[in-house]
Parts: C-alpha cells; sequence; structure tokens
C-alpha cells in the first residue's frame, strides 16, 4: 500500500493549539468484519492488533482523574475487542458518555447476538457507518449484502428504543462520499436519509453526520493509484473554511491507540504522527493521567484540510461554524 504520509507531509496548514480535552477517543484495535474501500483504519478480519485489559483499566482511570465526559470507542469493529464490554461498563458506571463506533453489520455476527442489548442496556450512544440511503451504493463502497444486513440491524436498534425521541438512545448515522469529492451540505442529506430509510424500511434515527473522507490509508493509496490524489487535495483546499479551525475535534479531543500511545486525532493515529508534549514523542496514556495538554500545539499536514474544508468535517459531522 502507498504510503501517501510524504505527500501530505509537505502541504503547510495553519497552526492550532490544545483547549482542555473533554472526550477520550479509544481505538481498541484495528480488526473488523468488513473490507470498505474508504476505510482510513486499514481495517479488516485479517488484522491482529487489539487493546489489552491491562491498558483498558489504564483508560478507565484516565477518565476518573482527569474527568473526562465523553468516552469515544472507534476500531475496525471495536465490538470486537474483549474489551470493549468492560470498558464501556466501566466508564458508564463513572457516568461517562459513551459513543460506540458500529459498522451494524457486526449485530449479526454469530457471536453478537446480544450486542443490540448490551448497548442499549448501558445507554450507550451509537454511531453507525451508513455511506448512503441506497442499496447498489452502499454495497459497491462496502461489499455485496451490507446495505440489506445494515437496514436489518437498524431496525433492530429501533425495536429497542434507539433514535426514537425520548428514550434516551441515540442513533447517529455516518455519511461519506462514494467518490473524491466533498460531502453535499448534511443538513439536506441528512432530510433525504430520513425520508428514504423512513418510508422504505421504517428506519428512524437521531442525527445524519456528512465526513469528508480522509487520503490516508486505503482511500489515499486508492486515490495514489488512481492520478486523483493531488486533485481531491487541490479540492479540500480550495475549498478550506478558516472559521472551521476554531470548532475541529484535535483542539478538545485525544485520540489513544491499541497500545496505549496518544495522538491528536485518530487520522493522526493512522499516520503514526503522535502527539508530542515537552519535546517528547511517543506519549503514553499513563503520562497523562495528571497533566494539562491546554494549549499544546497540533501536530498537521495536508490531510488536515479534509476537517476544514467547506462546511467542516469531524467525528461529530459538520461543524457548526460552517452549518
Amino acid at each position: 500500500m502507498r504510503d501517501t504520509l510524504p505527500l501530505l507531509d509537505q502541504i503547510l496548514f495553519p497552526p492550532i493549539r490544545r483547549s482542555r480535552p473533554d472526550t477520550l477517543q479509544i481505538n481498541v484495535g484495528y480488526r473488523c468484519n468488513q473490507t470498505c474501500v474508504h476505510c482510513h483504519v486499514d481495517a479488516s478480519p485479517y488484522r491482529t492488533e487489539e487493546m489489552s485489559p491491562e491498558l483498558a483499566d489504564l483508560a478507565l482511570e484516565f477518565l476518573k482523574q482527569q474527568k473526562i465526559a465523553t468516552l469515544d470507542i472507534t476500531g475496525g469493529a471495536p465490538e470486537l475487542n474483549p474489551q470493549f464490554r468492560p470498558l464501556v461498563s466501566g466508564a458508564r458506571t463513572l457516568g461517562v458518555r459513551v459513543i460506540d463506533r458500529c459498522n451494524l453489520t457486526i449485530l449479526e455476527q454469530p457471536d453478537q447476538a446480544d450486542l443490540a442489548a448490551f448497548l442499549a442496556s448501558e445507554q450507550v450512544e451509537v454511531t453507525a457507518s451508513m455511506p448512503c440511503y441506497l442499496e447498489d451504493n452502499v454495497d459497491r463502497q462496502r461489499g455485496s449484502g451490507v446495505f440489506a444486513t445494515s437496514i436489518r440491524a437498524l431496525q433492530r436498534l429501533n425495536a429497542l428504543g434507539y433514535g426514537h425521541d425520548g428514550s434516551g438512545l441515540v442513533l447517529n448515522l455516518v455519511y461519506n462520499p462514494q467518490e473524491a469529492s466533498l460531502p453535499p451540505p448534511q443538513a439536506a442529506l441528512e432530510a433525504d436519509y430520513r425520508r428514504v430509510l423512513g418510508e422504505r424500511y421504517g428506519v428512524a434515527f437521531n442525527r445524519l453526520f456528512a465526513l469528508a473522507n480522509m487520503p490516508i490509508k486505503r482511500f489515499g493509496a486508492m486515490l495514489a493509484i488512481k492520478g486523483q490524489f493531488d486533485r481531491y487535495l487541490g479540492v479540500l483546499r480550495d475549498a478550506h473554511v478558516a472559521a472551521n479551525l476554531d470548532h475541529v475535534m484535535c483542539r478538545n479531543l485525544i485520540s489513544v491507540d491499541w497500545q496505549g500511545i496518544i495522538y491528536d486525532c485518530d487520522f493522526n493515529q493512522m499516520l503514526d504522527l503522535p502527539l508530542t508534549h515537552g519535546g517528547r514523542t511517543r506519549i503514553h496514556l499513563a503520562d497523562l493521567l495528571d497533566r494539562d495538554l491546554a494549549g499544546n500545539p497540533v501536530r498537521v499536514a495536508g490531510h488536515c484540510y479534509g476537517c476544514t474544508a467547506g462546511q467542516g468535517s469531524s467525528c461529530g459531522g459538520a461543524l457548526a461554524a460552517a452549518e
């Protein structure tokens, strides 16, 4: 796979400094039951990396000591990691909001029959990949039959109360473009999703997040092979909105990999650009139990334009400054 970091590292991006973290995003491992063409993690069923029980315990201690409000768990398919459920339950005991970055098809894996019920019992916020409301588009990007499986999973979550007002069970969907282009306006796209999924399948959800594809890992390599890498970077740079810099997720989120190394965001994690602090790199989560990162510079490169282009893009969808 072609490494896009040398290309991205040549591109200047405006400096960013951190505020105090309020979100801990943990990538518990890169194993997944799917292999999607747009995946910035390069996840697949063949990846073996996974977080240890000791590191999961450390993460819970970090949440407690630093009074972190949100735990955002991602992967791969994070539910495949043995530490996923202890992390969820431990964080919920602390009163921490928990987000599960779910690919939906995991709910139909034979060993995950009780997963949906577990998520509901812990009141986990499910943020689910659903790159389109049309079957052909989803199956082209994520594999044959994925759309039908995802619809069944959404209906199952709805039956438990997810996506319905007043249930306390939040279900958000995530859209990303099929091609090397910016996502359309989030609000209008959400209305289309709500109409089509509701009318055809009876599916309800709370919000749609529209995310730009990052030119890294599998998607970045695909762009390079097709000779589209420079054009896509040009699209992102030309659409840069300076006001979005005040709202990018790396200001108040820290990303932790399966080994406990700290990054400014999940994208930097995939590029192996660890957070630097006090002249040190490769900082471990254990080193931050009693440290304040406010004011720390964020490591930036050309891929960061993916978060500031147009309406802006983050783990929570379009940025407020551009909506």
